[in-house]
């Protein structure tokens, strides 16, 4: 930050909501009054165009409004304004002002007047010329080593040079290897054009090699006419930057030499004009804008700087000498002459801020006022000072030293789903499988305990659910106010949904004290959805392909106690056996033992067992709890079901690897569509015609196969998002049975949760697979270790890809199953973790590590038996799982 900010002499704000940029400023005597005093010219992308002459108020006066000479509204943008000699008959200024599809050269003239409103200033056009092309940027000058007159060249946004010799058009160029404008400027001494290309090099172009070069009106044609004949347009020299530019510029401060100043987004580079570097200056900031101008030293130059920092820099070639401080960033500067004042600073930014100032030496900082001496009262200080301590012993005694979080929410959201579903769904699709789609209405409370400020309330469901809205905004709520918004869920995909609950998040603004415009705040709230949003009663059947048990410490119970909602339009009155039809999936069935204690749930599809499992085993504690048992207990006697999980593993992981797949397949077929697309241009140019050899039919054969390959790969995707959501499905289900079947408490299920279920969704960097195994490694280097012994030191954290198959993956997902199944405990702690001896349940059987065991070990333990004297005699230890170390 600089000591000294910039001084203001003159400014003004331009217009409400206009935007400029870098050539929309330009300085000079642009009406000819050869009274060597500038006028400042500006252009907005609005299309409004404004002349001032400043000079500075009296301090008790405010500015004056005569400083502005003349604004005038054009119908189009204004991309530049430039003063030179642009007419043919006149060495008077003139000022051309470049639109996107126009050049116009205006003649600035005033009138002095007789009375006391000031002299009248008119713009008069002299001549235009309509611009084939889109314009970007221009530059002037005495091409050709012209005496007495400028010329004009354009570079449109498709690369071509074109160039007006004042009222006619010369020719146009394109420049090669061309891909976005860059800046433009031309060289006097040298008679040479420089810009930028977006290869990040600064390049050279000679008027006399642009001038004999051959003519085109297209790009391919003059790509065409280069490789045939005439002389092919080439850059004098060319210089890699490495970075892009912002502004290129030549000031003309010697006739000896010419230095070309080029500033970058990170560094300032100055060229001799055959393109050697004479020095580069590396920023510490993010420039804007710069001029450079002739410097008072021989053979050196000054440069004005402005940065995103508000800091106007002053540097002799690379030495800083002088920083002030600006009121906005500039995206213009320039140097003028103004009555009473020579070389002020004129800067012009983005939102219309044009200001005119000089960097004085008066430093602006706040001076502290003098303090009266007075003498002490001890006794008025011993008296404050008790009064002080006895305040501190209040408020310690009532709080903490930090404030305490306030235990009620300013904002109480409460989340109520109907009962019953409504009785015209609000469903996208009406009718899923011969059975209509219906919705369920959710009315969510908002009540407020103090004042809030514009809340946003947000819902968000698991796909392929879906709301009716998911965004509201609601207007700002006073202390004690209550508001309520309804909105539908229903189901909106033709696949089951991997969880029925909702989350719910209001963001406000609370106001305080110290901060009016209030403190962002967020207040959250969960709802569950019916299980009968997604399937229908149905009758039951004996057989499915998939069975799970579950087993209770308690009678059995009548089904359509618990499912009250089913039972009633179900088919089979049978209290042991009821059905469920999903929508967009198939049957499951629960069976209620007659003579012991257990429940079968079975279904043809693995993953659809997950909902209605889940639904009972919530539904058999809320019935028990609400007969008063305490001790009832839901448990799974095994064996897991893993190879039905793997099942769904690998399809999930077989569509991943068709994505890349389809990939590349895409990309051949891509690049050989151009190949062929190139060579039938090639005949189609050719003066003498042939014969097409087939490349039409080869062409349309190519683009058929890259219109199926997208189609194929499109449905590869909307199949891996129900692969995805249904290996979720699958993968709580495995989660639900590992807690039940050991007695998992909440926070190692939440523990269990974390590492199977890791990420939302799949994305093309990281997907599930890998990520599920990296987690269970860990798991397993860590709390799930065989011993203490055994826990790795240090973790290795590279980088996550896609496997090449997912046999790695079911060994540590098998390993895992097998160190719960052996008394593990899930912790995030580094405590080691000794695994106890507990009963297994029937048709369980430990599940053997010789292979997986090696790999998962440290290399620690590895090098450490080196160390171990060679006169010991070895021993062999068995272990518990069979597998035999020898040290």
């Amino acid at each position: 930050m600089s000591l000294f900010k910039a001084r203001d002499w003159w400014a003004s704000v331009l217009g409400e909501g206009e935007e400029f940029d870098q050539g929309c400023l330009c300085v000079g005597d642009v009406d000819n009054s050869g009274s060597g005093y500038d006028k400042i010219v500006v252009g907005s992308f609005m299309g409004m165009l404004r002349i001032f002459s400043p000079h500075p108020a009296k301090p008790e006066e405010q500015m004056e409004a005569d400083a502005q000479l003349l604004e005038v509204q054009f119908p189009d943008p204004i991309i530049q304004v430039e003063m030179g000699k642009f007419v043919s008959c006149s060495e008077l200024l003139h000022l051309a002002v470049l639109h996107p599809r126009k050049l116009s050269v205006y003649a600035v003239s005033g009138t002095a007047g007789n009375v006391e409103h000031g002299d009248q200033y008119q713009l008069r056009l002299v001549y235009e010329h309509n611009l084939q092309r889109t314009a970007c940027n221009m530059t002037y000058g005495p091409f050709g080593g012209v005496t007495g007159h400028h010329f004009i060249c354009i570079q449109s946004m498709d690369g071509m040079l074109m160039f007006f010799e004042q009222e006619t058009y010369a020719f146009g160029r394109f420049l090669p290897g061309f891909l976005l404008p860059g800046p433009l400027s031309y060289c006097i001494r040298t008679d040479s054009f420089i810009t930028v290309s977006s290869t990040r090099q600064v390049e050279c172009y000679r008027y006399e090699t642009l001038a004999v070069a051959t003519d085109a009106d297209t790009r391919q044609d003059s790509d065409q006419q280069s490789k045939s004949s005439g002389k092919r347009l080439t850059a004098d020299w060319t210089l890699v930057l490495g970075e892009e530019a912002l502004d290129v510029c030549v000031p003309h401060t010697s006739s000896a030499m010419s230095s070309i100043f080029v500033l970058g987004e990170r560094n300032l580079f100055c060229l001799k004009d055959n393109g050697q570097i004479r020095f580069m200056k590396k920023l510490e900031f993010n420039p804007s804008c710069f001029l450079p101008y002739g410097s008072v030293s021989e053979g050196s130059t000054n440069i004005l700087m402005c940065n995103h920092n508000n800091m106007l820099l002053v540097y002799q070639d690379v030495t800083l000498k002088w920083v002030a401080q600006l009121s906005c960033v500039p995206v213009a500067v320039r140097v003028a002459n103004f009555p009473e004042l020579k070389g002020l600073v004129v800067t012009l930014s983005s939102d219309g801020h044009l200001q005119c100032s000089y960097m004085g030496t008066d430093p602006s900082f706040f001076t502290a006022p003098k303090v009266d001496a007075r003498e002490v009262n001890y006794d008025e200080v011993d008296t404050e000072m008790k009064m002080l301590q006895k305040v501190i012993r209040g408020a310690t005694k009532t709080q903490d030293i930090l404030p305490r979080a306030e235990t009620e929410e300013e904002l109480t959201l409460t989340a109520i789903v109907s009962s019953n579903l409504d009785e015209v769904s609000c469903a996208v699709i009406p009718e899923m499988n011969g059975m209509p789609v219906p919705s369920v209405t959710v009315k969510v409370k908002i009540k407020s305990r103090s004042a809030v400020q514009s809340p946003k309330m947000t819902v968000c469901v698991q796909p392929p659910l879906a709301v009716t809205q998911d965004q509201f905004v609601l207007d700002s709520m006073g202390s004690g106010c209550e508001l309520v918004v309804r909105f539908s869920a229903f189901l909106n995909g033709h696949y089951p949904p991997a969880d029925l609950c909702g989350d719910i998040a209001v963001s406000y603004s609370s106001a305080t004290e110290l901060n009016p415009a209030g403190i962002p705040r967020v207040s959250q709230c969960k709802f569950n959805l019916p299980l009968r949003l997604v399937c229908y009663p149905s009758s039951a059947i004996k057989n499915a392909k998939y069975k799970i048990t579950v087993d209770t410490n308690k009678p059995p119970v009548n089904l359509n106690e618990v499912f009250p909602d089913f039972s009633e339009k179900s088919e089979n009155n049978e209290s042991s056996a009821l059905g469920f039809q999903l929508i967009t999936g198939s049957k499951v069935i629960v069976l209620a033992s007659k003579t012991s204690q257990r429940y079968r749930i079975q279904s043809e599809s693995f993953e659809d067992i997950w909902l209605v499992a889940k639904e009972l085993v919530q539904r058999f504690d809320q019935h028990f709890a609400s007969l008063g048992v305490k001790d009832f207990r839901n448990s799974f006697t095994g064996p897991i079901p893993l190879p039905e999980y793997f099942e769904t593993v690998d399809h999930h992981f077989e569509l991943r690897v068709n994505v890349q797949k389809y990939q590349d397949l895409l990309s051949e077929r891509a690049v050989q569509f151009r190949a062929i697309q190139r060579r039938l241009l090639t005949r189609f140019k050719d003066k003498t015609p042939g014969p097409l050899q087939n490349l039409d039919t080869l062409m349309e054969g190519t683009y058929r196969q890259v219109i199926a390959l997208a189609d194929a790969a499109e449905d590869n995707r909307e199949r891996l998002i129900q692969a995805f959501t249904r290996l979720q499905s699958a993968t709580h289900l495995l989660i639900l049975l590992l807690s039940l079947w050991q007695g998992l408490g909440s926070e190692q299920t939440a523990i269990l949760e974390a590492t199977l279920l890791p990420l939302l969704q799949d994305t093309p960097q990281l997907g599930w697979e890998e990520s599920v195994d990296a987690a269970i490694s860990h798991l397993l280097k860590t709390c799930l270790s065989r011993s203490p012994k055994d826990q790795a030191i240090s973790l290795s954290t590279g980088p996550l890809t896609i496997p090449k198959d997912t046999s790695r993956l079911k060994k540590h997902i098998t390993l895992l199953c097998d160190r719960l199944g052996k008394g593990g405990r899930l912790s995030l702690t580094s405590e080691a973790n000794v695994p106890t001896t507990v009963m297994m349940p029937a048709g369980c059987e430990s599940i053997p590590e010789p292979i997986v065991e090696q790999e998962e070990e440290p290399r620690l333990q590895q090098d450490s038996a080196k160390y171990i004297k060679k006169k010991q005699p070895s021993k062999r230890i068995k272990s518990k799982s069979g597998l035999q170390h020898i040290p």
